[in-house]
């Protein structure tokens, strides 16, 4: 096809509905940017999937206003934890870390804590508030048949499954958010280093009364530790579903003769309970890998979750690491296309959480249970501002992450007025808030009470002062200056440096 003058355009292309397709649209449209999303599947993914939605991507919900429909989804857990044991109405087991902290732990840093919620009542919820934002555009049933970048954009072939005429859509960029096996990553040539097949394992999706069978063990995951039949078993919805997952050998076995009948048979063996009625429901196969791409992007085409990085379920970060490398993509395409920032600041994207997803990949194929509560949380949180409750008048509780809007938040002391002062002397394109939190707040941020932290959209901090300096405007000055530059910000494992003081 050949692209005329007539072509729609639209800032932004997205090619994937899953959570980080979603979520790249979601900040692009409340950042005032519009886009295009499409998903070669007729609708949402039925299947349930990943359901721990971590700490970090709560906060992000929560900032939406959306922390209540998910939660509404959310399954019964008494722990945060996993539990061990021989079959599920053994009475005897442990509790081992599932990559996810105590909710006790989560509180004390944030101002929400994890949750189990399946992943198929989490994408509707998305794609709802998608829909209510001006801009967005969400197609499903349309395949990227393939794309074409050039120093000025990016045209891409759309192709309608049911059959309709090939289209060409111009784009100014392109987000490949399709999954592990992306035709974006492909047609970028853009290879993935790592394994791409540590384990086999079949799972299926059943309905069975397990929940009288568990009782008060309400954990997020049971490893099950039986000689023919072990495996996990997952609580995946209400009605008493869940997923059942084991290792197979695909060059020794057939697919095929995992029958409903034998699958039936070896959840009751795991369970325990010979006469449990089971409802198989669907049945997929799936290889384990810990890969990352060679790169995040590609000229005007980004990377974003499993197709940038592929990792195992172990520490429940997948999904997780999918939504926070979107939501980050978004904030900075939508400032480039504001005219905010210049596109240096899309080179921190892979800067910034290539390490991450290398990291988490590599994390994820550690022998042995999961890690523990707050090396879990940590991973997480990534080194994100600070959480404090801040003194209201009224009685209603506001952290100091709620501060964080569209451009970039100053957290002042209560000490000195020399930071609203010099915020309030600088022009600049974007948003700079100047907010005064209390003595406490500003303890819990690592400064004194004449002293200030800048933070990023993504509630990464840019600069740290625990004390004013001689001049704060021109050490504000310098700090903005330096992500207008593209200069990094520290992730939680050390990657990239801080712009100025030292880390809080």
């Amino acid at each position: 096809m050949t692209r005329s003058d007539r072509t729609p355009e639209v800032p932004v292309v997205i090619a994937g509905a899953g959570p980080a397709g979603l979520v790249a649209a979601i900040t692009l449209a409340r950042n005032g940017i519009g886009s295009l999303l499409v998903e070669r599947n007729p609708s949402l993914s039925p299947l349930p999937r990943a359901t721990g939605v971590s700490v970090r991507t709560m906060e992000l919900l929560r900032s939406w206003g959306l922390e209540d429909e998910v939660r509404a989804g959310q399954l019964d857990l008494a722990h945060a934890r996993g539990f061990a044991t021989g079959s599920l109405a053994s009475p005897e087991g442990a509790a081992v870390p599932a990559g996810f902290p105590d909710f006790e732990e989560a509180a004390a840093v944030s101002p929400t804590t994890a949750a189990a919620v399946p992943q198929d009542h989490l994408e509707p919820v998305l794609l709802g508030h998608l829909r209510g934002l001006a801009g967005a555009e969400v197609r499903f049933g349309t395949e990227l048949a393939a794309f074409d970048q050039d120093g000025g954009g990016v045209t891409v072939t759309l192709r309608e499954h049911a059959g309709g005429a090939d289209e060409l859509v111009r784009a100014g960029w392109l987000v490949g958010a399709d999954g592990a096996h992306s035709p974006v990553r492909t047609g970028l040539g853009i290879a993935m280093d790592g394994p791409g097949h540590l384990a086999e394992q079949v799972t299926v999706l059943f309905e069975a009364p397990l929940a009288t069978v568990v009782g008060d063990r309400r954990y997020g995951i049971y490893f099950v530790q039986h000689p023919t039949a072990g495996g996990v078993f997952v609580p995946n919805g209400r009605r008493d579903r869940w997923l059942y997952g084991r290792t197979w050998d695909p060059e020794h076995e057939r697919l095929e003769d995992y029958t409903d009948a034998r699958l039936s048979g070896l959840i009751r063996t795991a369970a325990g309970v010979g006469d449990l009625p089971v409802r198989v429901v669907a049945m997929g196969a799936f290889s384990f890998a810990a890969q990352v791409a060679e790169r995040y992007r590609e000229g005007r085409a980004f990377l974003v979750g499993d197709a940038a990085q592929r990792m195992t379920p172990r520490t429940g970060m997948g999904m997780n690491t999918a939504v926070a490398e979107a939501h980050d993509l978004g904030w900075k395409l939508a400032w480039v296309l504001k005219g905010w920032a210049g596109p240096g600041l899309l080179d921190t994207y892979e800067a910034e959480w290539r390490p991450v997803g290398a990291r988490r990949a590599a994390r994820s194929t550690l022998e042995g249970w999961e890690p523990p509560g707050p090396e879990a949380l940590a991973e997480d949180l990534n080194g994100r501002l600070g959480h404090a409750w801040l003194a209201r008048a009224d009685g209603h509780r506001r952290s100091t992450l709620d501060l964080l809007g569209q451009g970039l938040t100053l957290l002042a002391g209560p000490g000195t007025r020399a930071w609203a002062d010099a915020g309030a002397t600088l022009d600049t394109a974007f948003p700079l808030d100047v907010r005064p939190v209390d003595s406490g707040a500003a303890a819990t941020l690592g400064v004194h009470p004449d002293g200030a932290v800048l933070a990023r959209p993504d509630a990464q901090v840019i600069a740290h002062w625990p004390s004013a300096p001689p001049d704060p405007r021109a050490e504000l000055a310098a700090a903005i200056s330096g992500l207008l530059e593209g200069e990094l910000v520290s992730s939680g494992a050390g990657t990239g440096r801080w712009r100025r003081g030292r880390r809080p």
